[in-house]
């Protein structure tokens, strides 16, 4: 298979998120596999210094911009994927990140940015780039590339499209005069089309034009079709739930591996677990804790915010410090939860540590020096640091939503008798229901024997992307056929078994 897969962002190029983690691992692996994939990515200015070599191998006459655009080649960095930046110095060469400025404020221009890279992906995708290439399948990501699918169903003889939902909230929403300053066509302005409570949805096109949705778990895909998760698109996802499919990210085990990890001070295995204590002393030391290993450590790393559960861990700050425990935190994230975080270190220096930062290297000390992880979300559509985890033998704590539901086991009784728990689990967004599962780790925990049975089951579970990888390519072959067999416009048509894709 030919795939051009496209992303706003991609790991190491530019990141704001997990988006970026999976367009850096997933089409590395999906290449792994022998099949042909290209990864195109707007050319931000950090995106192009970190490419490295490139070259320009096409120019494109688009809406917007008064100059060409060029595309540069060159190959995500250490792979072998090839790798197409769309090189608009209007549009991307600018300081910030991806879609905000320095402030922190989005970009006013992002409807037109993001159609203008809409664009330049369909222009290869229809072979029209002059790159003696054409795709079979165009792989979009989230709402930036939410116009791709919408702008194929234009063409005569468009490749297949497939859409993933990395995060529902986000749906990149614009006024109707911006919807008219893009030149699209006007029937598009519908509740059929990207019309949306009176604003134009770029992810709109993605859910009704794509052959296929897919989002990052089994457990997203049947929660976005409600109510509580759907944000407001619950009713569109739920008619096209025959075409929806959740497939779980995976992990890079070339990166996030305790037992080749060079960001931590001791390596270590399933077979060498007493390097884990060692680590959880150098963990203590970082925070300022008592260098205490007997002490039941939890850490945290993660965007403080709601969303996260942070607020819930907040409110029983009094209950905590009752518990003989050591909490650790990392993260940027609402001012108020950054406050709250610092008020707990300041009044209970010798239980909380508190670094209120982005830093790479003390996030894989946190995940191996932690004896439990906290990650108590209001949702989650898949979730990497309880992953990450179940790896590092640090059992995770997490509420039964999305990513979280489909990749820890609830330490219970029967799933610990079967071996079969890597952590725990509880239902609701409640802080009486996270101290239980909480004080539940902390009674396991003083059960060495149990306790270590939990972490081996946990470190031997494979959620690499090579198991990922296989699903979609599973999805792509199914999508494939399907249109050589002659049922054109899969979402118009009968819908695919693909059931197995998720045993």
């Amino acid at each position: 298979m030919d795939i051009l897969f496209a992303s706003s962002e991609a790991h190491p190029l530019v990141k704001t998120g997990g988006l970026a983690d999976v367009s850096g691992s997933l089409p590395r692996a999906i290449k792994n596999a022998k099949q042909e994939i290209r990864l195109i990515v707007p050319g931000y200015r950090a995106a192009v210094a970190a490419a490295g070599s490139l070259k320009a191998v096409a120019e494109l006459v688009l809406p917007g911009p008064g100059t060409p655009v060029r595309i540069l080649q060159g190959s995500l960095p250490q792979t072998r994927v090839r790798l197409y930046l769309v090189d608009a110095p209007e549009y991307f060469d600018r300081p910030g990140g991806p879609y905000s400025t320095p402030e922190g404020k989005d970009w006013p221009d992002n409807a037109a940015r993001f159609a203008l890279f809409g664009r330049a992906v369909c222009e290869i995708a229809m072979g029209r780039a002059g790159l003696d290439w054409n795709p079979d399948l165009v792989h979009c990501n989230d709402w930036q590339t939410g116009l791709v699918p919408a702008l194929l169903s234009r063409e005569a003889e468009p490749p297949a499209s497939i859409f993933t939902i990395h995060n529902l909230a986000y749906q990149g929403l614009f006024s109707r005069t911006q919807f008219q300053a893009l030149d699209l066509p006007p029937q598009w302005w519908s509740m059929n089309g990207l019309e949306f409570h009176d604003q134009m949805s770029f992810i709109k096109g993605g859910l009704i034009f794509s052959d296929w949705i897919t989002t990052v778990s089994p457990t997203y895909a049947r929660e976005i079709q409600t109510a509580e998760f759907g944000c407001g698109l619950e009713g569109l996802l739920k008619q096209h739930s025959a075409r929806l499919t959740g497939i779980l990210n995976g992990v890079d085990y070339q990166v996030w591996n305790p037992g080749r990890d060079r960001l931590i001070p001791h390596p270590y295995t399933v077979r060498t677990l007493r390097l884990k204590q060692e680590n959880k002393m150098a963990l203590q030391d970082a925070f300022g804790l008592p260098v205490k290993p007997e002490v039941p450590l939890f850490g945290h790393v993660g965007r403080l915010v709601e969303q996260k559960g942070l607020d819930l861990i907040m409110e029983l700050v009094p209950q905590l410090v009752q518990r003989r425990l050591q909490l650790v935190f990392l993260g940027t994230g609402q001012p108020q939860l950054e406050q709250a975080l610092r008020q707990a270190h300041e009044r209970h220096p010798t239980k909380f540590g508190v670094r209120i930062a982005y830093d790479e290297q003390l996030a894989h000390l946190i995940e191996a020096g932690s004896d439990a992880f906290l990650m108590p979300s209001r949702f989650e559509p898949c979730g990497l640091n309880q992953l990450y985890s179940l790896r590092y033998g640090t059992p995770p704590i997490v509420r039964r939503t999305g990513g979280l539901a489909d990749s820890v086991v609830d330490a219970d009784g029967p799933n610990l008798y079967a071996r079969k728990a890597t952590g725990f689990v509880f239902d609701d967004a409640d802080p009486a229901q996270l101290l239980r599962a909480i004080d539940r780790a902390l009674n396991l925990y003083a059960q060495q024997r149990v306790w270590k049975d939990l972490v081996a089951t946990a470190m031997h579970q494979d959620f690499s992307w090579t198991r990922s990888a296989n699903a979609y390519l599973e999805l792509y072959q199914r999508v494939l056929e399907a249109r050589r067999t002659g049922r054109d416009g899969l979402h118009r048509g009968p819908s695919l078994d693909v059931s197995e894709i998720l045993a």
